[in-house]
């Protein structure tokens, strides 16, 4: 025998179980980060008349267009998030999108609500930045296709 025939392998059953609270808090992250942009897509169908009228007064070009393809951002994207699904792509597209529209939407700081819209894009973000750095872990589409 060689002797890297002696080197003991880990048991994949024991790492498993060690590392189900990170794979437990990695799906989680993944809901609560995906429940705003699901939560916004969801809204902007109930009233697209009202949000066509807000990315017009923004003055952004092609409001109707802007609408789709927001609604298809939030919604596809949090669905894809929930389901751990191209994750590390779908999370940068996401972040993305959350700094975007902080800077289009929220930009007047002297607004304290839109100050705090602004930060809040900009956490989402960082969080979003997480999942692109470390992936969607166990509990996901991702890890079963390898």
């Amino acid at each position: 025998m060689s002797a890297s025939a002696h080197i003991a392998q880990p048991d994949t059953r024991q790492q498993s179980r060690s590392d189900t609270p990170q794979a437990v808090a990695a799906l989680a992250g993944r809901v609560l980060l995906s429940a705003i942009f699901l939560l916004s897509g969801v809204s902007k169908l109930a009233a697209p008349a009202m949000m066509i009228g807000y990315i017009g007064s923004v003055g952004l070009p092609f409001p109707q267009l802007a609408l789709a393809l927001a609604v298809i951002v939030e919604i596809g994207g949090g669905l894809a998030l929930v389901a751990g699904w191209r994750t590390r792509t779908v999370a940068a597209l996401l972040a993305l999108f959350s700094v975007v529209t902080a800077l289009a939407f929220h930009n007047a700081l002297g607004d304290q609500n839109q100050f705090i819209h602004f930060f809040k894009n900009l956490a989402m973000a960082g969080g979003l930045l997480q999942v692109v750095a470390f992936g969607a872990g166990r509990f996901s589409l991702d890890a079963r296709r390898r």
